[in-house]
């Protein structure tokens, strides 16, 4: 009998067939992106919002079909599922009430009536999702959310590292796209994320992609030379050539090729052009880009995209401490967990913001929340452990969106990294605002990293990509007049128009579209064609 551990992440999906008997891990897949339109949680809500729930649960199900079917095994001798993810994924997953999760204000949702929303854990058979014609037997175990807002992954990056045990000031991180944090000081842990964006993870940027195989992600000095590591089919970091960064000159070859930049390829190319003194300040670049591949780039805007992202995390962990009470000094640990918290070198990151430089002691993990829902794979009664613990986790969540600390602290961090703006003026900045200065970086601090990447093992049956997830949503165009202006305009390439029997339609690659933050579809069409509040699945 086999069972299945499922991560629903914000940039992608990551899932694991595992042997019930044995306990081992037999296949791995991982998704190349989201299956719905955009590239963070709120494209995703607002997609699910304004197109329909059933609709974003529709492709978010098709998607893990489609994982699940790479597998090349019985699927009907599965016998457990467990999934973990933020509480918007695993919302939509169950498809079951997002609407609290989309408005903060408690006289909107009083209005929409969708208080006193709970997210506790569910044990529910897989026929309720995924019908009878998929899974026979299955169950699928859903790990609780400590609040609405405070899902099963923040749980599992708190439960999968020592961040509980901890006596002393500790932070955790699940660097992603919506980053999840948070920080114990005594009895009383305070939860927060900050919405970090695509970029941390490799996408939106111009050479981005997640961390899969031929993905660079370190880079190293030698001489006015880079050594550019990329992963390989299991994960694992190689030597794939030396280049000049400033004319693309390339020394040496190890017979690794690079398919483009995950975010910790962009973290450690950006903090070695600081140290180099390649870059004076942000964004500026020598010639406009750095070079670290054949026609992989990288971009003045893509330093700022990047930056957003590291400004974000930075700003969102000097809020939380400043609203603790404590000192920037007064940290001990900072816990670093995902893919980018795995790959990352904690070096380049704590020298660019994106993990406290402040912090004594660096501790790297790898995925926690695919961990967690290993656990409950191999192991059911383990989830009430998980339960027992959530309740006794008594969190105070800070909100980002409404709190002024993190507004004042964001600004400079934009200010810095898409302006140019020196530290010192960012001090003068902080003062005005009466914020404590930038804290100092350490210059001997403890690390230590408890993984080689971040899913340890991938199984006897290796790494398989589902690179194009290939779900096409369309809606009818009836006011179409065949400008194809909005196919032009589609900067991904998305969208076409097709016309059978005389009825015209609008197909969207879901996986493709960037969702609210583009719709210049939309907004180009001269005649109101396009209605995405009608998109639907198109049928099989």
């Amino acid at each position: 009998m086999y069972g299945i551990a499922l991560d629903l992440g914000t940039s992608g999906f990551r899932a694991q067939l595992i042997d019930l008997e044995t306990d081992e891990t037999l296949k791995t897949v991982i998704t190349m992106g989201h299956p719905l339109p955009g590239g963070n949680v709120m494209d995703h809500l607002d997609f699910a919002i304004t197109t329909g729930e059933d609709v974003a649960h529709g492709v978010i199900i098709e998607t893990i079909r489609r994982m699940f079917l790479k597998f090349d095994a019985d699927l009907s001798k599965v016998e457990r599922l467990a999934v973990c993810g933020n509480p918007i994924q695993l919302s939509l997953f169950q498809n079951i009430e997002i609407r609290d999760l989309a408005y903060a204000g408690e006289n909107k949702q009083k209005m929409l009536g969708v208080q006193n929303v709970t997210r506790d854990s569910r044990v529910f058979p897989a026929s309720d999702i995924f019908g009878d014609d998929f899974f026979r037997g299955c169950e699928i175990i859903v790990p609780p959310a400590i609040k609405h807002e405070i899902g099963a992954d923040a749980l599992a990056m708190m439960l999968e590292t020592d961040f509980l045990i901890q006596t002393e000031p500790a932070l955790v991180t699940d660097y992603g796209t919506n980053a999840e944090m948070a920080l114990k000081v005594g009895d009383r842990i305070i939860t927060a994320s900050a919405a970090a964006g695509p970029a941390i993870e490799g996408q939106g940027i111009s050479s981005g992609m997640l961390a899969s195989p031929g993905a660079i992600c370190d880079v190293k000095p030698e001489g006015e030379y880079w050594k550019v590591m990329v992963l390989d089919n299991e994960m694992e970091k190689q030597d794939a050539y030396l280049i000049n960064p400033v004319t693309g000159e390339m020394k040496e070859t190890n017979g690794y090729e690079a398919a483009g930049i995950t975010g910790t390829g962009v973290i450690s190319a950006f903090a070695l052009a600081l140290r180099s003194g390649l870059v004076e300040k942000p964004p500026k670049l020598p010639n406009g880009k750095l070079i670290l591949g054949p026609g992989i780039e990288i971009t003045e805007k893509d330093v700022e995209e990047a930056g957003k992202a590291i400004g974000a995390i930075r700003a969102a962990h000097m809020t939380l401490i400043v609203e603790s009470g404590i000192k920037y000094e007064d940290l001990e640990y900072a816990y670093m967990s995902g893919a980018s918290g795995a790959y990352v070198d904690a070096e380049d990151a704590r020298r660019l913001g994106a993990v406290p430089g402040y912090a004594k002691k660096i501790v790297q993990f790898g995925n926690t929340s695919l961990a967690l829902a290993r656990e409950l794979v191999l192991d059911r009664s383990r989830l009430d452990d998980v339960i027992k613990i959530a309740k006794k986790i008594t969190a105070d969540h800070l909100m980002m969106a409404t709190s002024n600390t993190f507004n004042n602290f964001y600004l400079c961090e934009l200010s810095y990294w898409t302006m140019g703006m020196p530290l010192e003026m960012y001090n003068q900045m902080l003062e005005l605002y009466g914020l404590p200065k930038l804290p100092e970086t350490l210059e001997h601090v403890s690390i230590e990293k408890r993984v080689s990447k971040d899913i340890e093992q991938v199984g006897v049956g290796g790494l398989a990509l589902l690179k194009e997830i290939g779900i096409i949503l369309e809606v009818p165009v009836e006011k179409c007049i065949y400008c194809q202006k909005c196919m032009e305009e589609c900067p991904e390439n998305a969208l076409e128009i097709t016309e059978t029997d005389g009825i015209r339609t609008a197909k969207y690659d879901s996986q493709k579209c960037l969702g609210t933050s583009c719709r210049r579809c939309v907004s180009v069409c001269p005649e109101n064609a396009i209605d995405i509040t009608k998109l639907r699945i198109k049928a099989k």
